[in-house]
């Protein structure tokens, strides 16, 4: 099953893929180089600068872009002089300096979730889940915590009933994935636990997304893979890139039975055996994934 290189993107982080039907076209993210980028299938591609790192995003139904970056969510519009306009919603006071968010997605129900982490990948445990639902929780000026005492969190992803929410960390001293139960009326998880070990398996967890069947697929980083796990945990199947790094995934296309993977180019050092590293891929999966829930925000 082989992977087809989409765009020889050459991302330093590429992150944060999105399938827009109504557009025909993927989305998605290079972190530190602050842009959002768009391809679509007759091979067009263009890409928006940002103000600020951007780790990543979520449609809304008005046609903007909720945005994750370094000092708060943003409400973005992409511009014809390729710019991204930027309206902060929501500031957050991280622990430290030198952070920035990281993964992201929605909730079933639109609420916006995304993590932070250290920008140096260290090893404390400084990071955070938040929880953007200004419909619910009201306007506030900085983002409270949900999750706290994580490394690198990442994975976010929730079952197609929405009552089970997906959390991984990332970093070497954890490489864990958890299970929550989730209270789809408030928007709170609860109840968690251990869902794949990946210490016992190859690669590190990254960015994953969820199909239709309920299977969770998660990024192995360092290990060039994109492994499916069923609902009760057990390794169902893997396929694999020509690239070391894949960070999420994420089901599109005309029946939403394409997976594209995104990637990170490492920089000095010799990628000779990975010349496509920061590339955009597509993968037949053999199962249909599900529509990408829009924010609410």
């Amino acid at each position: 099953m082989n992977a087809e290189l989409i765009v020889d993107a050459r991302n330093a982080t590429g992150e944060s893929p999105v399938w827009q039907a109504q557009e025909n076209a993927l989305y998605w993210v290079d972190i530190p180089a602050g842009r959002l980028h768009r391809w679509q299938p007759d091979g067009k591609t263009d890409s928006w600068q940002a103000d600020e790192m951007l780790a990543c995003i979520a449609r809304s139904p008005a046609g903007h872009w909720l945005g994750a970056q370094e000092s708060g969510m943003f409400k973005l519009a992409p511009q014809t002089d390729g710019r991204l306009s930027a309206e902060k919603l929501v500031g957050v006071e991280h622990a430290r300096p030198q952070m920035r968010f990281n993964d992201g997605r929605c909730d079933r129900q639109g609420r916006f979730w995304a993590s932070t982490m250290q920008t140096n990948m260290g090893a404390d445990a400084v990071g955070a889940l938040y929880r953007y639902d200004p419909k619910n929780d009201g306007i506030v000026d900085h983002l409270a915590a949900q999750i706290e005492d994580l490394v690198v969190p990442n994975g976010l992803a929730f079952s197609p009933d929405g009552r089970t929410m997906y959390l991984s960390d990332s970093h070497p001293s954890r490489q864990l994935i958890w299970a929550f139960d989730y209270d789809i009326d408030s928007g709170t998880p609860h109840n968690r636990r251990v869902f794949v070990d990946m210490n016992s398996h190859p690669g590190r967890p990254d960015g994953a997304a969820v199909d239709a069947e309920g299977c969770y697929w998660i990024c192995a980083i360092d290990a060039g893979q994109v492994l499916r796990f069923t609902p009760d945990g057990k390794l169902d199947r893997s396929l694999s890139l020509p690239v070391k790094k894949p960070t999420m995934c994420a089901f599109g296309g005309d029946r939403l039975d394409t997976l594209f993977v995104t990637s990170i180019r490492p920089q000095g050092i010799d990628l000779s055996d990975q010349p496509l590293a920061g590339g955009v891929f597509a993968l037949n999966p053999g199962v249909k994934g599900l529509p990408e829930p829009l924010t609410r925000a």
